[in-house]
Order: C-alpha cells, then sequence, then structure tokens
C-alpha cells in the first residue's frame, strides 16, 4: 500500500509542480517576456520543467531515456538562478563565479547523456556539491547586495527569491539523499511551488511582504497539522505521515497559485474606471460622459439631462446630492419623505444602482446600472473620482 502511495505522491507532486510552473510562466509571458528580468526568470522556469517533466515521464512509462532530462536540467538550475540572481541586482557576478557555475552547469550536462546510473552515487554527490554551491553563492550575492542601489519592490524581489533559495536548499539536498536518509519521495516539488506562489505574488504589492510570510507560515502549519491528525488517525507510519503532510501542502500551494494568478489576472484585465481619467482628452463634460458609457464596467449608463427632471424639485435635488454626489441605491442619505420620494423616483425610473451628479449648472445627472460596485469599495471610489473629475472639467 505504501508503495503504490509513494509512487502516486511522487506522480501528484511532480504534475502540481508542473502545473505551478506553468501558470507562472503563463504570467511572466503576459506581462512582457522580453523584459530583462522576466527573459532570465523565464529561462529559469522552462529549465525547472523540464526536471519535472522529466519524472513525470519516467514514472509514467517507466523508461530510464528520460533520465537525461532530469539530470540536464538539474544541471542547469544553479546557472540559471546565477542569472537570474544578476538580473534582480543588476549587477554581473565576480567572473570566479560565473566560471565556476558556467563551466561546472556544462561539465554535468555532458555527464547527463550518461543516464544509466553505473557512475553513480559518485556523479550525483558531486551534482548535489554542485547545485548546493551555487545556490550558496546566489544567496551570498544576495546578502551582501547594495541595497540602497534598489528601488524597494526590487529589494522585495531579492529578498523573495533568497527566502526560496533557502527553503529549495534543504529540499534539493533530500531529493540526491533520497535513498540514504530513508525519505519516501521527492520533496523538492514543494520548494518549486512556494517559489512560484511567492512569484506570483509580487504582482500583487499591497499585500506587503508582512502578509505574504503569515500566509506562507499558516499554509504551511495547516499542513502539517492536518496531515499529521489524518495519518495518527489512520494509523500510518513514518512514511505515511510524510506524505499525508506532502500531499495537503502541495493542494494548498496549488489551490493559492490559482486564486492568486486569476485575482492578478482580474486586476490585470480590469481597465479600471481611473483609466477614465487617464485617457481623457477633452475639455467637455458632455464628451466625457459619453466617453463613459462606453467603458466596459458600466451596463447601462444614462445621461439625464435638466430637461428630464423637470417634474422633481430644484432645492431638494440640490439638498441630496450636496449630501451624497454618487447616490447609492444600497445607501441613500436619510434627508427626510421628500428627498425620499425624489431618489427613489430617480433609481425606479432609470433603472440605476447608482446615480451621480456630473454637471451642476445646467443640473446633468449620469444614471448608472452597475451592480458589481456593491462588493467593490475601490470600484466605489473610483465612482466617486470621475464624479469629481467631471463637475471639474464642467467648470
Amino acid at each position: 500500500m505504501i508503495a503504490a502511495a509513494t509512487v502516486i505522491t511522487q506522480l501528484f507532486l511532480s504534475c502540481a509542480a508542473l502545473l505551478g510552473l506553468f501558470v507562472l510562466q503563463t504570467v511572466l509571458v503576459r506581462r512582457d517576456p522580453w523584459e530583462p528580468i522576466n527573459r532570465r526568470f523565464l529561462f529559469g522556469v522552462r529549465i525547472t520543467m523540464v526536471l519535472f517533466a522529466g519524472r513525470v515521464l519516467m514514472i509514467l512509462t517507466g523508461i530510464e531515456a528520460f533520465r537525461i532530462l532530469i539530470l540536464f536540467a538539474a544541471a542547469i538550475i544553479p546557472l540559471a538562478v546565477l542569472i537570474l540572481t544578476e538580473g534582480l541586482l543588476r549587477r554581473h557576478a565576480p567572473p570566479a563565479i560565473k566560471a565556476v557555475i558556467g563551466g561546472g552547469a556544462i561539465l554535468f550536462a555532458i555527464s547527463s547523456l550518461w543516464y544509466s546510473d553505473s557512475i553513480d552515487p559518485a556523479r550525483l554527490f558531486a551534482l548535489l556539491g554542485f547545485q548546493l554551491l551555487g545556490f550558496i553563492l546566489s544567496g551570498w550575492l544576495v546578502v551582501t547586495r547594495d541595497r540602497a542601489s534598489l528601488s524597494s519592490n526590487e529589494n522585495a524581489m531579492v529578498v523573495r527569491l533568497g527566502l526560496s533559495l533557502i527553503l529549495f536548499i534543504p529540499l534539493a539536498a533530500g531529493d540526491f539523499l533520497l535513498l540514504y536518509i530513508g525519505l519516501p519521495i521527492q520533496f523538492s516539488a514543494l520548494g518549486v511551488l512556494i517559489l512560484c506562489w511567492l512569484a506570483i505574488g509580487l504582482g500583487r504589492t499591497y499585500l506587503g511582504h508582512r502578509a505574504t510570510l503569515v500566509n506562507l507560515a499558516v499554509m504551511v502549519m495547516a499542513a502539517v497539522l492536518v496531515g499529521f491528525m489524518i495519518a495518527t488517525f489512520a494509523s500510518l507510519g513514518r512514511d505515511g505521515y510524510l506524505l499525508t503532510i506532502a500531499a495537503i501542502m502541495t493542494t494548498l500551494f496549488v489551490v493559492a497559485i490559482l486564486s492568486d494568478a486569476r485575482a492578478l489576472r482580474l486586476e490585470e484585465q480590469s481597465l479600471g474606471l481611473l483609466r477614465q481619467l487617464a485617457v481623457a482628452k477633452t475639455d467637455d463634460p458632455m464628451v466625457f460622459l459619453r466617453d463613459l458609457q462606453d467603458h466596459p464596467l458600466v451596463d447601462g449608463a444614462v445621461v439625464v439631462s435638466e430637461d428630464s427632471l423637470a417634474g422633481l424639485q430644484d432645492d431638494v435635488l440640490d439638498q441630496i446630492f450636496d449630501a451624497a454626489p454618487v447616490l447609492r441605491r444600497v445607501d441613500p442619505p436619510q434627508l427626510g419623505p421628500v428627498a425620499d420620494d425624489h431618489i427613489a423616483y430617480l433609481f425606479e425610473r432609470y433603472s440605476a444602482t447608482h446615480v451621480m451628479l456630473a454637471v451642476p449648472k445646467p443640473r446633468t445627472l449620469v444614471a448608472l446600472s452597475m451592480p458589481s460596485l456593491s462588493a467593490s469599495p475601490s470600484a466605489e471610489l473610483e465612482l466617486q473620482v470621475v464624479q469629481r473629475m467631471a463637475a471639474l472639467i464642467a467648470k
């Protein structure tokens, strides 16, 4: 039972790592695949994908020749990390470090063609030493960087890379020492998933470092606790504990990666009502409002002229829009029964969720049907800014 579970869990972790890397690649390509940092990052991502593709193919087919992919990618990964580190730090590594990492990558890449294990474990120990050396040297460059020469966002990226290396080093070592320390599976996929999650989170800078680290700790602790409980209830041995925890942690990080990538995609796709201000090229309030009607977030914006308001009392309308330049159907101002009747009439007459004062004289309103705004405080704020902009244009 444990033997079958080991194979299934290893396949699950490798496929999850491939999925996480694919999602990260998609995010980078969507932004700008030719931007210098993204180009370096994509190189590392694709090399790592080769490694896990090799693992998946070996498990599914049992063909040893796919070991070439694993050994080749493992040889290139330290070089990819160094290349990315140089880009993030905006400076070249010392020539000696370049020579050691570049020469080692070439040597071990050539040795990957000898995919049988007749030269192992000597080769595996040497490759492990080379990987650890590459990670340590890149980490040393990160620690000794000139923080003042980098922006806060660049420093954040470097710190997350360093954190990923700290987490990845013991997991990578465990892969090579699998048989010698009695681990049931290779756990490096977890390090890759954490790296993917941290990298995707860089696009959501408002979360901050502290929140990111807290979320990371919570997910790791939740996986450990739930896995420990399940393995205890099922009376599993040590391997059962490790497999259960690994499967739960993998699932949590895959869900987090997909969720963050989707949220980031929605944020990128959303034009935002503030874009209306950035691209506005007119000092005519009516032209500005007609452009607003074409905005994808607005469903059925109606410009209401002063003539259409002839049946309503001007002083009451003044009172209403002085209190709330942007009327919300779910939260109208409480100004008495007469004002309540006017507000109800506006919402019912134009089937609106929001009514905003666009031009004070002659009075011009915009009735909006935007139900999604009710659950989006940021969009509510954007709408208030648009209202203010329209009023200023009118002046």
